[in-house]
């Protein structure tokens, strides 16, 4: 075991990964012919040998997560809770199957029948925007998976957070279920905080909706799946145009602001793809091993080629140029598509060598689908346990998915920091061996 493996254990061993709760359950759930999951179930964050052998020889507790399900007692009373959605953020595919799984199951699954869906992300909760509250049935929300997008709409940027709980305390919300990234996390981490300290019963949680995959102590969220499935006719068209061409480039630049997950499993799932770049990996574009050059080699022996970048890739590039933020406070990322685009024509007419470079950005197009088949199933259960969890009377909690089970992730966890590619994982290695852009450059 290396010291670098030894010190992530003993990092992730010091963490809390306890879930707070805004009441002792004392009432018998109405769900009947199901596994319930008792007291002290949970999900072990390590699976390798190496590490639990470790832990067990020094005598330490697996550090483990909430295992996540159904409890036999519950804290809300369902005949008098009233329940709230919000939706925030960048659109993401499978935001409405999420909404429909959460009005079903509190309906049916609980007997809830106060559901609210607050309008446009966190300003909805604000009184000086004038949004009224979407009362939520099953029959509202009875195809909304078909479309793409949220039927709440929603936004960035940070709201007062006591003039939020100040409104969920007219609204006599007791459950509030946030739809978002780290940003709106965050956010519904301070929320429930702040009720807490005014002993206020109110159960906030959580469920990751980002499309790059990125969020911290989950393998996935939902709409990752559905966005490299979208991906992919935008990457065989790339390939055709560069085919069609002498010389040509066909350069698609995929969302991924800081972890490159969407550009290299659109790579993996689309094989005709020679260059991946991603922001968890440095390049040069000039020199020996640049990026220009290696491109001017595979078009001598090919006469065409396909580039895969995520967005937020080559930003060294940019250096000398102001940083800008979005209301929701994530850095805004230079154009590095356009920037590589401009530089690969700049570069062959400089070598007198013929080049059609064709560049595609569909990134808008593909967070606005509806989700795919096994996307939507993930939604499903990532809403389920985000309500057996809220009945329960758990908050500050974000619903997660780990070794291919279902867990609670404190919030302040969930939003520490943004999962990224380990360049030498497994992962990348396989993008390295389909591209096979070593033998040219990187």
């Amino acid at each position: 075991m290396t010291e670098k493996e030894l010190q992530e254990i003993q990092e992730i061993s010091s963490l809390d990964f306890s879930i707070k709760k805004t009441g002792k359950a004392t009432i018998d759930s109405q769900f009947k012919e199901v596994t319930f999951i008792q007291n002290g179930e949970g999900v072990s964050y390590f699976s390798d040998l190496d590490s639990l052998g470790y832990l067990a020889k020094e005598g330490k507790p697996f550090p483990s997560f909430v295992a996540a399900g159904p409890r036999q007692k519950i804290f809300h009373v369902p005949a008098w809770t009233r329940a709230a959605i919000v939706t925030c953020g960048g659109l993401c595919p499978g935001i409405n199957d999420v909404i429909k799984s959460l009005v079903n199951t509190l309906h049916y699954g609980y007997g809830v029948e106060n559901i609210l869906g607050i309008p446009y992300g966190y300003r909805g909760l604000i009184p000086s925007y004038g949004l009224k509250p979407i009362p939520l049935t099953p029959d509202v929300v009875d195809t909304i998976h078909e479309k793409g997008g949220s039927i709440l709409g929603t936004s960035r940027g940070q709201q007062d957070v006591q003039e939020m709980l100040h409104s969920l305390e007219r609204m006599n919300i007791n459950i509030l279920f946030t739809i978002g990234g780290d940003g709106t996390q965050t956010g519904a981490g301070a929320l429930a905080l702040a009720a807490m300290e005014k002993g206020i019963p109110i159960s906030i949680v959580g469920i990751p909706k980002t499309i790059d995959n990125d969020i911290n102590f989950m393998e996935r969220t939902f709409g990752f799946e559905t966005a490299v499935n979208a991906a992919g006719p935008v990457i065989r068209c790339a390939h055709e145009e560069a085919k069609g061409a002498y010389n040509g480039v066909g350069l698609v630049k995929l969302m991924g602001r800081d972890s490159g997950f969407i550009a290299a499993c659109a790579t993996l799932s689309n094989s005709v793809v020679n260059c991946c770049l991603i922001p968890e990996v440095p390049f040069s574009m000039d020199g020996p091993r640049g990026f220009l050059q290696g491109l001017e080699m595979r078009l001598r022996s090919k006469q065409h080629a396909v580039v895969v970048v995520a967005e937020g890739a080559g930003q060294d590039f940019f250096h000398d140029q102001e940083k800008k933020k979005d209301p929701s406070g994530n850095v805004i990322k230079n154009d590095i598509g356009i920037y590589i685009r401009d530089q690969i024509s700049k570069y062959m007419n400089s070598k007198n060598m013929e080049c059609v470079v064709k560049y595609f950005d569909p990134s808008y197009m593909i967070r606005t689908v509806p989700a795919n088949g096994s996307d939507a199933i993930f939604c499903l259960h990532l809403a389920q346990n985000a309500v057996h969890a809220a009945m329960a009377g758990m908050s500050n909690l974000v619903v997660g998915y780990w070794h291919g089970q279902f867990t609670y992730v404190p919030t302040d966890l969930a939003v520490k920091s943004r999962r990224k590619i380990d360049p030498h994982s497994q992962l990348w290695q396989s993008v390295m061996a389909v591209t096979r852009q070593k033998e040219r450059w990187l």
